[in-house]
């Protein structure tokens, strides 16, 4: 991100009018390399394809907010990998982290791992470090600290099912276990943020916040994730959950999230209800269905059906409900542009 879009970011988040209708997207692994005609292994493990990958990202549309920008990731194996988890790789799919937990009892004989050391943390950081004159020298620089959310981190080590259902049965050893995930991560930004002085902004991505109900989230979920938002002094507050987000919506302000991307079934309108206009919203068309498998058209009437139900349209960078998926092609990014400049 340049210094312009980071300012364009600032403006919104303090509320001031920017002029236009911002957009931005959350670009990674599912969407880059498809897009760049690469393969998946290649753009994890070729240091100059990522470079120029995400290059040709930001050059090609250069009045696009990609969050968070220039992002060194393995898809879901960069923090699962510190705790020993064995991880899966595909030469054109997502790599795949299996978990290490078994059985309740083995969170007793987990630590938190030493990001500077395990896993593929210090592989992020050292790809930063390769690139980070080139991707200074296009005018951008390192604005986010990132990291998958507690109870995201929690499903991979051990399974999506067997964790929620612990949240009922052993509710003791869950916390156990969300606090070593939480004090990992939050020593895994504190790590990026010292590595990289141009850091101002975190995000976390936690999915599995979308499948509490209220009570469970305000135990297992909000006071975990207000210690990782509140470990960094920063400008930019960015949560991503694009399951379920009406639970966790009226809290985010409290927890110190000053900006949210959520799932495309909930409107524009009533997330801002729902947050009190406390939050930036990043939304909210359907990823795959319309961005990705629409036409131009069918993109121009989803983002107008969003743009008629909003009586403000301040406080929202214009997105997809979710991270970019793959397939999304130019033609329809464009035409995404185009039909939020035309409700300016």
């Amino acid at each position: 991100m340049n210094d312009k879009q980071w300012q364009v970011l600032a403006d919104v988040i303090s509320g001031k009018d920017v002029n236009f209708l911002p957009v931005g997207f959350i670009i990674d692994s599912p969407w880059l390399p498809g897009w760049a005609r690469i393969s998946t292994l290649d753009y994890f493990t070729n240091d100059e394809l990522w470079f120029e990958t995400n290059k040709k990202a930001v050059q090609t549309f250069p009045e696009v907010l990609f969050l968070p920008g220039f992002w060194a990731e393995y898809g879901m194996c960069t923090e699962p990998s510190a705790f020993g988890a064995k991880c899966v790789w595909y030469e054109n799919e997502l790599p795949y982290a299996e978990k290490i937990i078994q059985q309740i009892e083995d969170i007793d004989r987990l630590a938190a791992p030493e990001p500077e050391k395990c896993g593929l943390g210090p592989f992020v950081l050292n790809r930063l470090k390769l690139n980070r004159r080139k991707i200074e020298a296009l005018g951008h620089s390192i604005k986010f600290a990132v990291s998958r959310g507690p109870l995201n981190i929690a499903s991979f080590l051990m399974g999506t099912t067997e964790f929620l259902t612990a949240l009922r049965t052993d509710t003791e050893k869950v916390h156990k276990l969300l606090r070593i995930i939480t004090d990992f991560t939050i020593r895994w930004l504190r790590l990026q943020k010292e590595t990289f002085d141009t850091i101002d902004g975190v995000l976390i991505l936690d999915d599995i916040v979308g499948f509490c109900g209220e009570p469970d989230f305000k135990e297992f979920a909000k006071p975990y994730l207000k210690e990782i938002f509140g470990c960094l002094d920063v400008s930019v507050k960015f949560f991503h959950n694009d399951a379920g987000g009406k639970v966790c919506a009226p809290h985010l302000s409290d927890i110190g999230i000053n900006m949210f991307n959520f799932s495309f079934e909930h409107s524009l309108r009533q997330m801002k209800q729902w947050t009190e206009g406390k939050v930036v919203l990043v939304g909210n068309i359907p990823p795959r269905d319309v961005l990705a498998q629409g036409s131009p058209e069918q993109i121009t009437e989803k983002v107008n059906e969003q743009m008629q139900g909003l009586d403000d349209k301040t406080g929202i960078l214009f997105s997809c409900g979710g991270g970019m998926p793959p397939g999304v092609s130019s033609e329809n990014i464009r035409a995404f542009i185009q039909a939020v400049r035309a409700n300016n």
